[in-house]
């Protein structure tokens, strides 16, 4: 069983591998992502003998547990697939969070000092992990990168007998049930295990939420007299939106305690917003992220981020927001880019260079 403590520190080992493996290739500045950026970072075919050495290693390096190192040693695609997730997870969180105060810094003490509080930014970390390696997982079952899964052979879809299936739909059975038993079962008394775990389920759920039925018509001149059907997830960057939304909306709570024994009993949602528990879980029945401690400004270097001095800005969308208050700087600069782009025959395309002047905006220390 994963405890709090245990969660966060495979976090912090899996955030710290993607940036040590990404340092090996060129990274988009946090303010420049466009959404577009690659997500695999390591190679999807290797020899027999190096890919077994590939993926223990990478398994020892990301410091699981035991049954978590043996959950990743027993399939040759859990390791690749594992740290994929996690670096899907760390950019899309620096793509959702690039315009804000908190930019998803991840770096050293910054990231071990912000998991070991329960922040809603943390609760958002839990979350996106989650969500990534259940997607990732399923997307490498049908994309046939492991042995102990394939396609999702299991729909269900209506009017089925006028729908043939086929295609080859995401396993989001078998990544979701993998998922749950990797990360581990919620401790029954320690309050932070269970919001962390809460927030593991939120990620999964809102994987889950997205699934959509892909068809495709077959049939004389199309005419669409059978239809094959399957079933697929929804684009990562979506996910990634809908958690922001969680994120903004999310819940603190508290507990309450038995004065006798000075355990933690039930999470209460604060005064007026009810999240009924119901059969005596200890969990909230909510779909929100629920977190456990107000989050600092984030403005000023400290434990938790570098602060925003010299970060980028929009001028008119968040300059006054991130610069908190202190102003910002004006610099003018000369970029030359592609331009006037054509595709030409067969298979390049040929574009202009042109140059501009343009205005850079950094807050002020």
């Amino acid at each position: 069983m994963l405890d709090g403590p245990l969660l966060a520190r495979w976090l912090a080992a899996a955030f710290a591998l993607t940036l040590l493996l990404a340092a090996l290739r060129p990274s988009a500045a946090y303010f420049g992502l466009t959404g577009s950026e690659p997500l695999t970072i390591l190679p999807l075919t290797l020899e027999p003998e190096a890919a077994a050495q590939a993926h223990y290693k990478a398994c020892d390096r990301l410091k699981l547990e035991r049954k978590q190192r043996r959950m990743c040693r027993r399939d040759p695609g859990v390791a690749e697939t594992l740290v994929e997730a996690v670096s899907m997870s760390a950019l899309e969180c620096q793509y959702q969070f690039r315009f804000e105060r908190w930019n998803c810094t991840l770096e050293g003490r910054y990231r071990a000092s912000l998991l070991k509080r329960g922040f809603k930014e943390t609760a958002f970390l839990y979350a996106i992990s989650s969500a990534g390696l259940t997607h990732a997982l399923a997307k490498a079952c049908s994309a046939g990168r492991m042995e102990r899964c394939t396609c999702d052979e299991a729909p269900d879809l209506e009017n089925r007998e006028a729908w043939q299936w086929g295609g080859c739909g995401d396993n989001l059975k078998y990544s979701s049930k993998f998922v749950k038993e990797f990360l581990g079962r919620r401790s029954s008394k320690d309050l932070r295990a269970r919001v962390d775990f809460h927030n593991n389920l939120v990620g999964v759920k809102v994987i889950k939420a997205g699934v959509e039925t892909t068809c495709k018509c077959h049939g004389v001149s199309g005419s669409c007299t059978v239809r094959t059907c399957w079933r697929q997830l929804a684009p990562f960057h979506e996910v990634g939106k809908r958690l922001k939304h969680k994120y903004e909306t999310a819940l603190k709570v508290g507990s309450t305690t038995n004065e006798a024994t000075g355990e933690a009993g039930a999470i209460s949602p604060p005064r007026g917003r009810a999240m009924g528990t119901g059969g005596g879980d200890p969990l909230p029945r909510t779909p929100d992220l629920v977190h456990l401690d107000d989050s600092p400004s984030f403005c000023l270097a400290g434990r938790f981020s570098p602060g925003t001095a010299g970060r980028r800005c929009h001028r008119e969308k968040n300059c006054e927001s991130i610069c908190c208050g202190r102003g910002h700087n004006t610099q003018s600069r000369v970029v030359t880019r592609p331009c006037q782009c054509q595709v030409r025959w067969c298979c390049y395309v040929e574009c202009r260079q042109c140059t501009q002047r343009e205005e850079v905006y950094t807050c002020k220390g």
